[in-house]
C-alpha cells in the first residue's frame, strides 16, 4: 500500500476487498482450502465479505502436517500447479515435524512488501546497514527480512556460515547500525565480545530486531541484551506459514503492530473459540490476505496474546532524530493507527503452560526472573514428574569469574525468588562452564522429561 488506513473503517473495507479477492482466487483451484469448506458445509456464497470470516472453520498446523503426510511431499495447499512455485522453506521443526511451504514469485513479492511495511513501522532509516548473523537454512528465518531491506535500498551483510568473532568482525568492519537474530544470539554475541574485550555499546549498532523466539517480549532479557549492546531491541513476529506480520516500533516500544493491511487478526479462546473481550488474553488467530499461492485461512498461531492500547506520549512512527533519513514511515502516529497493537508482544504459547504446586506458569516467566541475576552465562529449565508431582530442575552456567561462594549466593537468591512468587521450590544447580548448549537460531532451554 502506497499509504496506511487511516481509521478503522477504512482497514476494514480494505480487509474485506482483499478477502473477497483470496477466495476468488483460491477456492476455484486449492483443493485442501475446497475439501475443507466443503466438509465443514460452507460454500462460496458464505465467504462473502469480512463478517463472514467467523463462520468459517479454524485450521491448525495438525492438519497441515497431516495433509503434507497424506500428499507428499508439499500437501494440496497450493493454489497452482508446483511448476509455478520457486520458493521452498520449512519450519524449524523445534515442536516436532517440520512444515514445508511453498511460494510462488507473486507470494514471495508479498512478503517482501510486508517486510518494507514492517520496517517503516520499526523506524528503519535510508542509511541503516542490516547484518544477517544466522544460517540462512530452509526455515523462512531472515531470508525474507535480507531481501526485503536490501529492495529498499539498505545495505544488507550475510553473515551465515561464520564463526561468532568472525562475524562481530564483520559488523565492526562495515559498520553495521541494525543487527537481525534471535534473542539468544544477540547474548552469544555479546559474551564472544566480552570474551574478546569488545565493548559493543562502542561499535555503532543502534538496534537489535528480534524474532523466532520469546525473549524481545521478556523484560530481563531485553534489558540484559540492550545492556550489553547499548542499543534498542525491537521484536518481531511472524511464522513461516503465515509470512512476516508484526513488529515493534523504535518510537513507541512495549508491544507488537499487527501489519492489519495484509492480515486479518482475531484473539480467540482457546477453549470455546469465541472471541475475548478486549484486554483479555486468549490466542491468536491470522487470515494473511496476499499469499494466494498457500494461504492460511483462521490459522490457529497457538500464541498468547492480548489486545490492548499504546500508553503514554509518543512520536511520529519510525521517526527519528533525523528526518531525513527516515525511510518508509506510516502516514499517522501508530498510537493513532487503526492497526491492532498488542501489549507486551507474544506473551507465550498456549501448549507450553505448566502446573506446578496449584501455580499456572509459563517458561517465559521463569526465564524472565533467571534473567534478572547478573552472573549467568546460560541456563536450562527441566520439567519432570516424580511420585506423580510435576518437579523443576533449573540449570544454571555461571560466569568464570564468579568465585564458588557467589554461585552459591546465586544459586540461594533464585531459588528463594521463585518461591516467594510462586510459592513451590525450583531445584536450582550450578553446572560447568561452557557444559549447556550456545544457539545460533531458537534457544532450546525448556526440556520436558
Amino acid at each position: 500500500m502506497s499509504q496506511f488506513p487511516q481509521t478503522r473503517t477504512e482497514l476494514e473495507q480494505y480487509q474485506s476487498a482483499r478477502l473477497t479477492s483470496l477466495f476468488e482466487q483460491v477456492l476455484p483451484h486449492n483443493l485442501f482450502w475446497r475439501n475443507k469448506f466443503s466438509a465443514a458445509g460452507v460454500s462460496a456464497a458464505d465467504t462473502g465479505n469480512l463478517a463472514d470470516l467467523r463462520n468459517l472453520p479454524l485450521t491448525t498446523k495438525a492438519e497441515l502436517l497431516a495433509d503434507q503426510a497424506a500428499q507428499p511431499p508439499y500437501g494440496t495447499n497450493l493454489t497452482y500447479g508446483v511448476q509455478n512455485y520457486t520458493r521452498l522453506h520449512q519450519t524449524s521443526g523445534t515442536t516436532g515435524t517440520p512444515l514445508r511451504w511453498l511460494d510462488t514469485p507473486q507470494s514471495w513479492d508479498w512478503i517482501l512488501q510486508s517486510w518494507g511495511q514492517l520496517f517503516g513501522i520499526m523506524g528503519l532509516r535510508k542509511v541503516d546497514r542490516l547484518l544477517f548473523p544466522f544460517s540462512f537454512g530452509p526455515f523462512l528465518g531472515f531470508w525474507a527480512g535480507f531481501e526485503g531491506a536490501n529492495r529498499l535500498g539498505n545495505m544488507c551483510i550475510a553473515a551465515g556460515g561464520i564463526s561468532s568473532q568472525a562475524r562481530l568482525n564483520l559488523l565492526r568492519d562495515n559498520r553495521a547500525t541494525v543487527v537481525c537474530c534471535t534473542p539468544t544470539y544477540a547474548l552469544r554475541l555479546a559474551e564472544v565480545a566480552a570474551e574478546q574485550n569488545i565493548d559493543l555499546t562502542q561499535s555503532g549498532v543502534r538496534a537489535i530486531l528480534v524474532a523466532g523466539e520469546p525473549g524481545g517480549n521478556i523484560p530481563a532479557t531485553r534489558r540484559r541484551i540492550e545492556t550489553a549492546w547499548g542499543a534498542q531491541v525491537v521484536d518481531h513476529w511472524g511464522m513461516t506459514e503465515l509470512g512476516p506480520l508484526a513488529i515493534e516500533s523504535l518510537a513507541e516500544p512495549g508491544g507488537l503492530y499487527i501489519l492489519e493491511t495484509e492480515c486479518i487478526a482475531e484473539i480467540i479462546d482457546p477453549q470455546t473459540e469465541q472471541p475475548v473481550p478486549a484486554g483479555t488474553e486468549g490466542e491468536l488467530v491470522i487470515t494473511n490476505l496476499g499469499r494466494v499461492g498457500s494461504p492460511l485461512i483462521r490459522y490457529r498461531t497457538g500464541d498468547r496474546v492480548r489486545a490492548g492500547k499504546k500508553e503514554g506520549e509518543t512520536r511520529r512512527g519510525g521517526e527519528a532524530e533525523n528526518e531525513n533519513s527516515v525511510s518508509h514511515s506510516p502516514t499517522l502516529p501508530l498510537s493513532q493507527s487503526p492497526f491492532l497493537y498488542l501489549p507486551g508482544g507474544i506473551l507465550g504459547r498456549i501448549d507450553e503452560m505448566i502446573t506446578i504446586r496449584g501455580n499456572n506458569l509459563y517458561p517465559s516467566a521463569l526465564e524472565d526472573v533467571i534473567r534478572q541475576f547478573d552472573g549467568i552465562a546460560e541456563f536450562r529449565i527441566e520439567l519432570r514428574t516424580i511420585k506423580s508431582m510435576q518437579h523443576v530442575k533449573i540449570e544454571i552456567e555461571p560466569f568464570p569469574a564468579l568465585g564458588a561462594s557467589d554461585v552459591d549466593a546465586l544459586v540461594a537468591r533464585i531459588t528463594e525468588t521463585i518461591k516467594n512468587r510462586w510459592h513451590f521450590q525450583a531445584e536450582v544447580v550450578p553446572v560447568a562452564i561452557g557444559s549447556l548448549p550456545r544457539f545460533e537460531m531458537k534457544g532450546r532451554r525448556f526440556v520436558r522429561e
